[in-house]
């Protein structure tokens, strides 16, 4: 079945919660934006269970198997392959945003637009020694120290470009701060056994805005894809903590994609993630050895170099279970790997990049079928 794409337009603020506790007294709950891919995945299923008329305390128990989402314990063909950060023009155009990859690095200047540059890899001179797992290191070289710039995010015109191979301009970027406000609330702690608000137990959240139309001529939303089954024409959702309101909208929107033919005969590319990794060996994607060679889903190449964030928690309620997921530490979206030696034709790339970066058989179905482990790939 080929993936639907939808977007998802919040009607209410949003309380998209993190992997932080919050609820004791003076404690303070962050929202993360985006969400984990996971938060869309919940949501479109829990719609699709709905419009089935399928009982779900019945399928929480695994006592009743869709034909698309299987049980809990064992998911079936549905699977999320793409949620992104997205905005909608007043003519109707959806535009995904993103995050700029860990290889962008974006420049402050006092009196001028901000300045993208990228990391290149790097070869060390000989006689140097550095404690990096790759032959490689990616390397600003600037004439002169410069400031970070923070909160930005490339446009779709930008990504096009990244994915090409080339560096984005100040044009590519949106401020987010022109795309959503954070409205900070109050909350007060309940006492189970009586019903009631606990005495001394207030708590601060925040909540998400996001940007519309009235002050904006864009409504600002996210962008899921799914494989597998077959998306609502329309309706709501409940999306995020405590279920608020969001439209669903379909859309005939691809993913942009790198020249795959052009990436086979250079034989070298890099792989983005563009949602959390959740890999056996920290930040290393399946199918690496302790040398540096990757094989995975026909193709083989040589780890040559990487540029990884701070490593990210990812949990969730799982609420078929009523207890929280386990805790597990990830290679944040953004990471960068670049492959030299590829030896791969263009339909194994584009296989993989429809799969994932999962073994097979998976190790994790239910995290598959969330939306972690996806990438693009981009000219080296």
């Amino acid at each position: 079945m080929t993936s639907q794409t939808c977007f998802i337009e919040p009607l209410d603020v949003l309380f998209l919660r993190g992997n932080k506790l919050f609820g004791d007294p003076g404690s303070y709950g962050e929202s993360l934006v985006p969400p984990w891919p996971s938060v869309a995945a919940g949501a479109l299923r829990s719609r699709i269970l709905a419009d089935d008329g399928i009982d779900f305390v019945a399928f929480a128990q695994g006592k009743l198997e869709h034909p698309a989402l299987g049980t809990p314990a064992a998911p079936g063909s549905f699977t999320l392959t793409a949620f992104q950060l997205a905005r909608r023009h007043l003519d109707g155009r959806i535009e995904m945003l993103i995050a700029p990859p860990a290889d962008l690095i974006i420049a402050e200047s006092p009196t001028a637009q901000p300045l993208v540059r990228r990391l290149q890899p790097t070869v060390l001179p000989g006689g140097l020694e550095v404690s990096s797992s790759t032959s490689w290191l990616p390397v600003l070289a600037e004439p002169e120290r410069s400031k970070p710039g923070n909160g930005y995010w490339l446009t779709e015109s930008g990504w096009i470009k990244y994915l090409a191979g080339q560096t984005p301009t100040a044009a590519d970027l949106v401020r987010s701060s022109d795309l959503w406000a954070i409205d900070h609330r109050v909350g007060v702690g309940l006492d189970p056994e009586q019903g009631s608000a606990a005495d001394g137990r207030l708590f601060s959240t925040q909540a998400v805005s996001m940007a519309k139309r009235e002050t904006h001529c864009f409504d600002v939303g996210f962008l899921a894809s799914v494989r597998g089954a077959q998306l609502p024409a329309g309706g709501l959702l409940r999306f995020g903590g405590d279920g608020r309101g969001a439209a669903l909208h379909g859309a005939d929107k691809a993913q942009p994609k790198a020249d795959l033919a052009a990436l086979a005969r250079a034989r070298r590319c890099r792989i983005v993630l563009t949602s959390p990794g959740l890999f056996p060996q920290g930040w290393q994607p399946p199918g690496i050895d302790a040398e540096g060679n990757f094989t995975l889903g026909g193709i083989s190449a040589k780890l040559v170099c990487a540029a990884i964030p701070r490593a990210e928690t990812v949990s969730g309620w799982d609420i078929a279970q009523r207890q929280p997921k386990a805790a597990q530490r990830t290679a944040p979206t953004g990471s960068v790997y670049w492959l030299d030696q590829l030896d791969a034709s263009a339909d194994a790339l584009g296989k993989l990049a429809e799969n994932g970066l999962w073994n097979d058989p998976c190790q994790d179905a239910s995290r598959r079928a969330e939306g972690f482990n996806r990438f693009a790939f981009a000219a080296f």
